[in-house]
């Protein structure tokens, strides 16, 4: 038996995020989602049920992947319920909370109008063409999210008639898939299901009714899942996330059951997929939604570059993994995916101000691809008509960013993530509070031209005259009494020189190991504080498969270089490119920033956070030549 720790993440109502950039984004996301009407939520479903008949379509209608004749309609609502559900979970919006309860009453009237099972926003043949061979989109993938929603809420938000139209669902499902041989289902798995596995884990673990264990070994995908025990290379050139998701219901299923089969098959997806396979320097993969060959990315920096869902579904299964080994490697993923995929591809606001403007909107929702080709641009989707895979996984990865910052074991807590935050928790049966908040070592309050105009002179004005280029957390601690644990600290993998952690300003701790956990035992009592100092540099990281060839980041963030073509870069030391970058506008008011410009080229560019970049052109790859530019 492997060693399964099976850490508990602290999230819902144990976690309160106090992150103002983090909570922007959640605030965003939840706008979005009140912003969408329930009738055109609906739509799909009352259509198929016969209980919404237009004599035209009606003005608002949610188009693309939405609209009435696409084939995977529908999809979309799940993942609106499975947003609401966790944004609920984690603030108590009873707001959001009541317009999911009403969607979710709709689609139980849907159900009895169907005849008390489907509830699905296309007919049911749908799923019979797969059986014979007929063409058709991905039925049973629009269909697992509609599962997922309704699961969602039960769990998250308590609602009963979810669970209970997830059951009846779940019988047609049972009956379906029972009229065909083993040979026969194989063949239907081989169009996408989603992630329809892990919906039958959840049911079996919520009821223990067998049935449902009936149907995670009829889901279970041999063709797929064996070869991925074999050793095979079966990701090349296939479609990415029709895969994950299925790897993520095996997740669900070693933590339900405990065989291990289940835990084999995802180590190995993970091991083919990322370490064999190699990354961007976002930490994303895939050029057109296609897993590029192992360690071959350079013939892929095209327009179609990561796609936002595979980020959001890794790094889902990312936590599956770290909660297993608190191998601290999982969290380097999840963040660096955190800072260049999900805060880089949804959710953009313009920061121009003071009579600045731009010819471009001021905001974008969702870009489904991330560009890696140079002086590319990203491609903002609409607010009603697109409704692309990735606006679903948009709306849930941006509602509760609670989720991951802290996992405990016993009485030990794991700090996974820096991102200012308050988590609850016991130790030893004794109620403890952590407070998370970074120090911005600017020594100053002043944050724009309209804040307040406190100045107090600080020893940080003077103790940092330029940029600390460090990252500073700051953890304290309250206790009714004084309470023995032991708290976990994340050193990141992108820590430069040596971390130091101080507990009330004693003889600091110097750390020269980076991706592992630092543990610290003791007695803690009310008003302990724990200063950690995570030093930061611009570093460069290479293509695999071609090393003058590299990108740049700042911490786990990727820089983008603003210009409208491949530009090279001249350098003295191919070994350390990162020294053609330096610090461009280093601070506003009471503020670093972590924006850059290029030295020693014919012709300069400036690099900004990849999540900054809006309609700008951008490179995030530059060949490097060494040499003195030739000027």
């Amino acid at each position: 038996m492997k060693e399964n720790l099976k850490l508990k993440e602290l999230s819902g109502h144990s976690t309160r995020l106090t992150d103002p950039v983090l909570l922007a984004r959640e605030a965003d996301n939840r706008s979005y989602l009140m912003h969408l009407e329930n009738r055109f939520l609906l739509l799909n479903f009352n259509l198929e049920a016969g209980r919404d008949c237009p004599s035209e379509m009606p003005e608002g209608i949610h188009e693309g992947w939405e609209f009435p004749t696409s084939q995977i309609r529908g999809h979309f609502l799940g993942h609106w319920l499975s947003a609401a559900a966790m944004h609920y979970r984690e603030t108590g919006d009873m707001e959001l909370k009541a317009k999911a309860d009403a969607i979710v009453r709709e689609l139980a009237a849907c159900q009895e109008e169907n005849g008390g099972q489907w509830v699905g926003p296309f007919p049911e043949k749908y799923l019979y063409w797969i059986a014979a061979g007929k063409p058709v989109w991905a039925p049973q993938y629009t269909l697992h999210k509609v599962f997922m929603g309704l699961l969602d809420m039960y769990e998250y938000a308590g609602n009963e008639t979810a669970l209970r139209v997830a059951e009846r669902f779940a019988d047609w499902f049972y009956e379906w898939s029972g009229k065909y041989t083993r040979e026969q289902f194989d063949d239907i798995l081989d169009f996408e299901t989603g992630g329809m596995l892990e919906i039958w884990v959840q049911l079996y673990e919520i009821t223990g009714d067998p049935r449902y264990r009936t149907l995670m070994d009829r889901y279970y995908r041999g063709r797929l899942f064996d070869a991925l025990l074999r050793g095979e290379d079966v990701l090349t050139n296939m479609h990415a996330n029709t895969t994950i998701p299925e790897i993520i219901g095996c997740a669900r299923a070693y933590d339900v059951t405990g065989e291990e089969k289940w835990r084999s098959i995802v180590e190995h997806y993970w091991q083919l997929a990322v370490t064999e396979r190699g990354t961007y320097a976002t930490g994303g993969q895939t050029c057109g939604e296609i897993w590029s060959p192992m360690k071959k990315l350079s013939a892929r920096l095209g327009q179609k570059g990561q796609e936002h869902c595979t980020v959001y579904n890794m790094m889902r299964l990312a936590g599956f993994l770290f909660r297993w080994s608190a191998d601290p490697a999982y969290l380097d993923y999840q963040e660096k995916l955190l800072y260049n995929g999900i805060l880089a591809q949804g959710y953009w606001h313009s920061s121009l101000s003071h009579g600045f403007t731009s010819p471009y909107p001021k905001e974008g929702l969702l870009t489904y691809f991330l560009p890696m080709q140079a002086g590319g641009r990203k491609g903002w989707s609409s607010r009603t008509k697109d409704f692309f895979c990735c606006h679903g996984t948009l709306v849930q990865a941006n509602a509760a960013f609670n989720r991951g910052i802290y996992h405990q074991s016993k009485d030990t807590l794991y700090v996974c993530q820096y991102i200012d935050s308050e988590v609850r928790f016991e130790a030893g049966g004794v109620p403890v509070t952590l407070l998370q908040k970074a120090d911005p070592l600017t020594g100053s309050a002043h944050l724009s031209s309209d804040s307040s105009a406190r100045q107090s002179v600080l020893e940080d004005t003077r103790r940092y005259p330029s940029n600390p280029d460090c990252l500073a957390p700051c953890l304290r601690i309250d206790v009714p009494q004084e309470t023995a644990f032991t708290l976990m600290l994340r050193i990141p993998a992108w820590v430069q020189k040596e971390a130091r952690i101080l507990i009330n300003q004693e003889e600091p701790l110097c750390i020269s190991r980076t991706s592992c956990f630092v543990p610290i035992s003791r007695t803690w009592k009310t008003g302990d504080v724990i200063r950690i100092l995570l030093p930061r540099a611009v570093t460069s990281c290479p293509l695999p498969d071609r090393s003058d060839m590299t990108a740049f980041l700042y911490g786990p963030v990727v820089l983008a270089g603003l210009c409208e073509e491949e530009r090279t870069l001249f350098v003295p030391d191919p070994s350390h490119p990162e020294q053609v970058l330096t610090h461009d506008n280093e601070r506003e008011w009471g503020s670093w920033k972590s924006t850059f410009r290029t030295v020693g080229q014919e012709r300069g560019i400036r690099f900004i956070p990849l999540y900054e970049v809006g309609y700008e052109a951008y490179s995030i790859y530059f060949p490097i030549r060494k040499e003195t530019a030739p000027f």
